[in-house]
This record gives C-alpha cells, structure tokens and sequence, in this order.
C-alpha cells in the first residue's frame, strides 16, 4: 500500500495539532476527514472562535466532523463512512473504544513527553517545572487508560535553562509533525514495532502530568531559588505563575510573573519580602537566595518588563508577596 492509498483520519484541536497535520497533507498523505472540538465563544464579545486545526483544515478543503460527544451514533456513522484505515490523534481528548478500535490499522497518539513519563494533560509544562534537562515526543497505540498504549517512536530534545515552556512547546511540535509522519511510514511498509510501556524501565520514578488548574499556578516562595525559577519558566507564557502582591494599605494585587532569574545566596529576609530599586528591579525573597521578576502583568494590564512596570506603578513599602 502506499500514502495514497492509505485512509487517514486526523484528530486534534490546538496549535500544536497543526504541525503534524501541515506535515501530513504537504507529504501528500491521504488525510480523508479532520476531527476537531466544536467552535467555544470567545474573547470580549463572545465570538464563536474555530480551533487552530479546523482553520487549517478549512483552507486545505479537508473534511471536518466537530462533535460535541463522540458516542453520538450520528458522529460514529458520519466516521465509518469516511473508511480510516488509520487515525492518528494529536491533543485532542479521551477516545472511546468505538472510535479508535474502528481503523483496520488502529489508532495511534502523539504525546508530549518521553512515556511512560508525564501521562497526562500537561507533560511540557511539568518536565519544566520539575527541573528536567530533556523531554521529548513519543507516538503509541491507543489502549484503554490514558497515555498507556504500546509505543512506537520517541525522539528527545535537550530543555535548556533559559527555556519556558512556550520555546519547548514550540521545539515539541516541530519534532512532532516529523515523528508523526515517519511512524506513518513504518505502519505502511510494515517495519513497525511497538514496545509494551510496562517494558521501558524508567531511570526515576514516574512523574504524571496532571491538568494545572488556577491554584496550581501560585508561586511557594519557601521554596529554593532553583524551584520558584523553574515554576515561573514552567508556566510561561500560559497559563503563567502568580503570586498575590500585599502593600500597607492597600487590596491585595495579583501579579502574573513570566520571566525571573535566579540570584541565590543569604539574605536573612523573610520569605516573600519584596526588594526594589523603585525603577530598574523587583525582587523577592525566597528560601536559599532572590528571585528577580523580569516579566510581568498585572490585573487588566499588558504585560510588561520589570523596568517599564515600575515606571507606572510606585510600590509602596515594606511589600511582600504570598
């Protein structure tokens, strides 16, 4: 068989889904049909606002399905009737049984991490927080629990200090859309092999990859400079950090915080007391050292470099955060 014989189904929803999809059809794989999650209301007036991939999907005349349940027997109709021999799902959402048990050739998902590290919702985000030096991209077959499949390829890339995970995100889903298209090529000539995930020893325990939600996002500033940078870059640029700004005073402030830099060493301060210069710097206390905030927003405002914040906002003192 070749790629245009093969009957592929695509399913994936935001930025990161394009790339595998772009590499897809300029390859010149038979991308019969794009499934993607219904238009949401958006912004200030509450636009129905069309997902990244069903824009793209829109402008290469490929044909989309956007259910709203994917049991829905009407959906599970219009699917056979498209005849996948292959579906290949890239942040999508939790498949049934009766969807990605329907291709002859099965089903298989790209996920951001180097499984079985970081099943979940969020892998780039926490291989960042945590520390890590590498992650990477894995291709698998979907099974019953999430993230669990048999895999097919990985491929690793360094995460360097100065990386958040926008730029790793980025590095991620270039590499995906290569990955995607060569484990298409091992399905179609037959070199495939995929490895049971209870076989792959890991090196460390395994970290999961929960859903990060608001709370998640606040800033511990008893913990070690190394830590809180991590946090900071981990976030960033979405969902971002944040830490509540107190002046004498004055209502409390959140602050959303997208870039810091480490400046480790004793202060004898308590933690979360704010330095500043009042013009070019904003510090805080944390458990081992400084954390310099370079980036950041407050509430209705464009975010902004520390210097440029400083120049419309006169801190009043003493100030901590928490």
């Amino acid at each position: 068989m070749n790629k245009q014989d093969l009957r592929i189904v695509y399913m994936g929803t935001p930025d990161f889904a394009v790339e595998a999809l772009r590499c897809l059809v300029e390859g010149g794989y038979n991308v019969v049909g794009v499934i993607t999650m219904p238009d949401k209301p958006a912004g200030r007036g509450h636009k129905l606002q069309q997902s990244p991939v069903k824009q793209y999907a829109l402008a290469h005349n490929l044909p989309i399905l956007q259910p709203e349940k994917l049991k829905d027997e009407t959906f599970l109709e219009q699917l056979r009737a498209w005849q996948a021999d292959l579906q290949i799902v890239v942040a999508f959402r939790m498949l049934p049984e009766v969807v990605w048990a329907m291709p002859r050739l099965g089903t298989f998902n790209l996920h951001a991490s180097l499984l079985p590290q970081y099943r979940g919702a969020a892998p780039i985000n926490w291989a960042v927080i945590n520390g890590d030096t590498e992650t990477g991209v894995t291709t698998f077959f979907l099974k019953h629990e999430i993230d669990t499949g048999e895999v097919i390829r990985q491929e690793r890339v360094p995460i360097a200090d100065t990386d958040d995970a926008g730029t790793v995100h980025d590095r991620l889903m270039l590499l995906g859309g290569r990955v995607v298209t060569e484990t298409v090529d091992a399905i179609l000539d037959g070199s495939v092999t995929s490895i049971p995930q209870e076989q792959m020893t890991a090196a460390e325990p395994l970290r999961p990859a929960p859903k990060i939600f608001k709370d998640t996002c606040r800033i511990d500033w008893s913990r070690p400079v190394k830590q809180v940078y991590d946090f900071i870059r981990g976030l960033a640029p979405y969902p971002a950090a944040w830490t509540e700004l107190h002046q004498p005073g004055q209502a409390p402030v959140v602050l959303k915080v997208f870039e810091a830099e480490k400046l480790p060493g004793a202060h004898g301060l308590p933690v979360g007391t704010v330095l500043t210069d009042g013009k070019t710097y904003l510090r805080v206390a944390a458990a081992d050292g400084l954390v310099g905030l370079r980036s950041l927003q407050l509430p209705g405002k464009k975010r902004l470099h520390v210097d440029e914040l400083l120049r419309g906002f006169r801190l009043a003192e003493p100030a901590r955060v928490e």
